[in-house]
């Protein structure tokens, strides 16, 4: 009888299969993947399969493939594959932190034998010990590790449950707070005048703490910079405005710098804000009677294009009446002649660059508000907004009837002779003589002439409509800066006066004060 020894080769699955005596071969098991099978069949004689003394190959081959149909060539070897190849077989075919499932690789569940391979980072549910705060501070005062524990994922560690880092250092606890070795210690580390016992909150550049010197309780809360700039626990908490119920005729000086949006009140050494304020004449004189007070309101409006820049009040300064025809107490600023007199403010008469050889007269009827302010140890300079009213133009222009706004800061900025701020590009103070004077009109212009110059008034006339000063001239709104020193005392005095005589008048608005956080604040004019 012929017997065949069926020799299979299987790649992945089983493929095929020996029938033992029957010495016929079988499709075998059925795969659950597609597989390549070798198969090299021998015929032999006398013999049977599983005899271990079998001869060589007499017969010829028989060779299977996937449909189980059959060919021969004796002595051959052939490799039949039953479909494409895909997946795997098992974990080794598979990359490291992935396993064989169902025949595709997957990512492995994170356990203690995977972490660091793919995205394991620890063993589920493991914990170790944290600490999230600086090098070197654990163990230090108050300042210990904790725990965190290995979330069900293996991916991430969770929170560090227990742990104690640096904080403000609390005075009088007995405790180092801070974790820097030392006890309740008062120091000033950034040398800004205040101490971590003193309510400075971030006393020491670091992590969240970048501008240290810039951040105490001296500070003013500097608008969307995400900093507790005055370390009073609160992010951004800019002032409110404060001139709300504010009285027109009210001769509270205090009111006045309210009128212009400075707000705070300084309660000592180390407290920004206004120290003082007093209604005084151009050369810090005091008042000299009745007259005087209508000189100064805390207008709502003037005419109705010039509105508060901020808040609802601004501040008037009249060597007339501080008034808006509409408002009660108000005069003409034509012809009111208020009969007192005052020395000139510092640094004045002075020529005009653009009227030469015209000297000014003695200052009459004249208003000034003059406030000492503390200054944040985060400012670098302040600015203001005014808007300047004349009624000597276009008739006076460089005369010795020559109106004026001052300005007078003390300490007298570096580079200047006297502490005037308020001048035009050309070194003109703000009178009728400046070149700010953009607000104007006349019969057949602009451009108009007037006192052998030529005015362009590119603004037009719409803001003297309802001011009184119709047919005449104004800067509208101009913006002053200067600079100041950080936690400084300041004093800046704001006055209105006629130049030669009282009668024709002349009117400044005032509003919205802020502080400046630029070192390179100068001073300077310019139109909004």
């Amino acid at each position: 009888m012929r017997k065949l020894r069926v020799i299979c080769v299987v790649a992945g699955i089983a493929a095929c299969g020996d029938n033992g005596d029957r010495g016929e071969e079988s499709a075998g098991a059925s795969a659950s993947a597609s597989a390549t099978v070798t198969l090299t069949t021998l015929s032999e004689a006398g013999t049977t399969a599983d005899d271990p003394t079998d001869g060589g190959a007499t017969g010829p081959a028989v060779t299977t493939n996937a449909s189980m149909g059959t060919t021969t060539d004796p002595g051959a070897t052939t490799t039949v594959t039953t479909g494409d190849v895909s997946g795997c077989g098992g974990d080794s075919d598979c990359p490291d932190g992935q396993t064989c499932q169902a025949g595709e690789c997957v990512a492995a569940p994170c356990s203690a034998d995977n972490v660091g391979v793919g995205d394991c980072v620890c063993a589920p549910g493991t914990t170790e010990p944290c600490y999230t705060g600086p090098d070197g501070t654990q163990d230090l005062g108050v300042c210990v590790g904790g725990s965190h524990t290995c979330d069900v994922s293996g991916t991430v560690w969770g929170a560090c449950q227990g742990e104690v880092t640096p904080g403000n250092e609390a005075c009088g606890n007995a405790l180092d707070d801070n974790c820097n070795g030392v006890i309740d210690e008062d120091v000033d580390a950034d040398g800004d005048g205040f101490t971590v016992c003193g309510g400075d909150c971030c006393d020491q550049d670091g992590e969240g703490c970048e501008k240290g010197k810039l951040v105490n309780p001296g500070a003013f809360e500097v608008a969307a910079n995400d900093l507790d700039d005055d370390c009073d626990g609160m992010t951004d908490n800019v002032l409110p405005d404060c001139d709300g119920a504010l009285d027109l005729a009210s001769n509270d000086a205090m009111d006045g710098a309210r009128a212009v949006d400075i707000c705070k009140v300084s309660t000592g050494e180390k407290d920004w804000g206004v120290v003082s304020a007093t209604y005084v004449q151009v050369d810090g004189s005091p008042s000299p009677g009745a007259q005087f007070d209508v000189g100064h309101g805390l207008v709502s409006g003037f005419g109705p294009n010039v509105v508060p820049k901020q808040g609802t009040r601004m501040l008037g300064l009249s060597s007339g009446a501080a008034r808006q025809p509409t408002d009660p107490g108000y005069i003409s600023p034509n012809g009111h002649n208020k009969n007192y007199t005052s020395a000139h403010p510092q640094g004045f008469p002075k020529e005009s660059p653009a009227c030469p050889n015209v000297v000014t007269g003695q200052p009459h009827d004249s208003a000034a508000l003059e406030l000492q302010i503390r200054v944040p140890t985060n400012a670098y300079g302040f600015a203001f907004d005014f808007t300047f009213y004349t009624f000597e133009w276009p008739s006076y222009v460089c005369s010795q009837f020559n109106d004026f706004f001052v300005a007078m800061l003390s300490p007298i900025p570096m580079g200047q002779v006297d502490g005037n701020i308020a001048f035009d590009m050309m070194g003109n103070p703000i009178s009728v003589n400046n070149a700010f004077l953009d607000v104007c009109g006349c019969n057949g212009g602009p451009p108009c002439n007037a006192g052998g110059k030529q005015f362009l008034c590119p603004l037009g006339t719409a803001e003297l409509t309802g001011t009184g000063f119709e047919g005449h001239a104004a800067t509208s709104w101009l913006t002053t800066t200067a600079p100041v020193v950080p936690g400084s005392v300041i004093t800046i005095r704001w006055g209105a006066y006629d130049s030669g005589d009282g009668v024709l008048d002349s009117t400044a608005i005032l509003d919205r004060w802020r502080w400046e956080i630029d070192p390179n604040t100068k001073v300077e004019t310019v139109p909004q």
